[in-house]
């Protein structure tokens, strides 16, 4: 399976809900990470194969949820009860591990990224 990356995005009003999703390849976790310019990436949410494993930090848990449709390849990220901080660019990648894990260093595929805005 080969990877592809983000789609989704854009513009959005605080409070409004916006999914992400990204190929999911088998037997390998799965993160999603955001950034701001000066800042590093970010861990945000990663799910583990075959989903059993869920991570989130702890400025998203409650208002992300991260899921896996392993018939479908489909990792997706959906963003609900949005704030102004949480504008940045987000990142799917595939790690090399089954697990999930916060560091970018145990993620070997990366896609292009793409933009959120939230205004208030």
């Amino acid at each position: 399976q080969v990877f592809v990356g983000e789609s989704g995005g854009g513009s959005v009003q605080a409070g409004d809900s916006v999914s992400l999703s990204c190929t999911a390849t088998q037997y390998h976790a799965m993160g999603w990470f955001r950034q701001t310019a000066g800042d590093e990436r970010e861990f945000i949410a990663g799910i583990g194969w075959p989903g059993t494993s869920i991570y989130y930090a702890d400025s998203v848990k409650g208002r992300f949820t991260v899921s896996r449709d392993n018939a479908k390849s489909t990792v997706i990220l959906q963003m609900n009860n949005l704030k102004p901080e949480d504008t940045a660019v987000y990142y799917c990648a595939r790690s090399q591990a089954s697990t999930p894990h916060r560091g970018t260093k145990f993620y070997n595929q990366w896609g292009q990224g793409t933009q959120i805005t939230v205004s208030s």
